[in-house]
């Protein structure tokens, strides 16, 4: 957010009232020591002087000034500390209005992640935010008594709290596996998208204004087409702005939660290699035999009514080949 022209001159006024009042807090130990130094010079020369000339009269009124210059020195430096105050709140609250989008991303190992998740859940819901999304996936096992379930959360919480809720989120990892935490000031893109939009509401009351003085249809419609052009762009810096906004003010954290992996460990010996030889021949025997039964089925109903159809048409015509030769080979004379 911009910064006020009045609190940028009472900064500037206050800054040169700090340098004036600590030029005058150099200067003023050497004009105090010069009085006293006089204080001091009278009261001797009270001591060993018969009859001083009004020694009384400007001792008091040395002191007096003095004790009004201390006065006016503790005025500067208390005003001095209450502009420092105030330039600690300013650029505190500059630094509370950043637009900063923080992400964080969480591998963890825990022993339930069913209990982890509703845990998760009510850290996100104790903080203030919520779970966008849940995803949850099974984990593949030979054994399914020891498939268990992966899971995935989103969580979005608002920006203050983000680090007491991450640090709480963490707290529950028996092993955590992957942090990955990250932030993007976006200020000055916001910033940006307020001036661009304050531009374009000011160049949309300008075509209001001329389509007010428009007198022909097609300057009132040309109009019109540049003021729609303008509400577009106006409606898209919006919801960028809408955007960063809501990034800004929500974190996000996501949760992978994953229960440990088991570890096997493979243990040879001749004798469970000999097992796992026999139990390969046996399947491959086993799969050898299946072949062939499924080969028979198969090959049953081609060979009954394809092969053994074209085996008989095949059949006929050579035996009538034959007939046709032994017919030919009858009926030739015998000198020929």
């Amino acid at each position: 957010m911009k910064t006020p022209l009045g609190l940028v001159l009472a900064l500037l006024l206050a800054s040169a009232g700090c340098s004036s009042s600590k030029e005058g807090t150099a200067n003023a130990p050497t004009a105090v020591a010069q009085k006293y130094e006089g204080i001091s010079s009278s009261e001797q020369a009270t001591k060993t002087a018969p009859a001083p000339a009004q020694p009384a009269g400007d001792v008091d009124a040395t002191k007096t000034q003095a004790v009004a210059y201390y006065d006016s020195l503790g005025n500067a430096a208390q005003q001095q500390v209450s502009m420092n105050q105030v330039d600690v709140a300013a650029s505190a609250a500059e630094a509370a209005d950043r637009k900063i989008i923080r992400n964080a991303n969480l591998t963890m190992e825990v022993d339930s992640t069913s209990d982890m998740q509703h845990r998760v859940t009510s850290i996100a819901e104790s903080h203030g935010g919520f779970v966008v999304t849940s995803e949850a996936k099974q984990r593949e096992n030979a054994e399914p008594a020891k498939r268990t379930l992966d899971i995935k959360l989103v969580v979005r919480v608002p920006a203050e709290r983000f680090g007491a809720a991450l640090d709480a989120i963490r707290g529950l990892a028996s092993t955590l596996k992957e942090e990955n935490v990250t932030g993007n000031d976006v200020t000055e893109e916001f910033i940006d998208l307020e001036a661009r939009i304050r531009t374009q509401k000011a160049l949309e009351v300008q075509f209001l204004d001329i389509m007010k003085q428009a007198r022909k249809v097609e300057d009132a419609l040309e109009v019109q087409r540049q003021i729609a052009d303008v509400r577009t762009d106006i409606e898209k810096l919006e919801g960028r702005k809408r955007f960063l906004e809501n990034r800004s003010s929500l974190s996000t954290i996501t949760v992978n939660l994953e229960t440990p992996r088991q570890i096997v460990v493979s243990t040879s010996s001749f004798g469970r290699s000999v097992r796992e030889s026999v139990s390969d021949g046996v399947d491959f025997g086993s799969g050898l035999l299946l072949f062939l039964i499924r080969f028979v089925i198969v090959m049953v109903p081609v060979t009954i009514f394809l092969l053994l159809p074209l085996g008989l048409v095949f059949r006929y015509f050579v035996r009538r080949a034959k007939r046709i030769q032994l017919a030919q080979a009858l009926s030739t004379p015998a000198g020929d």
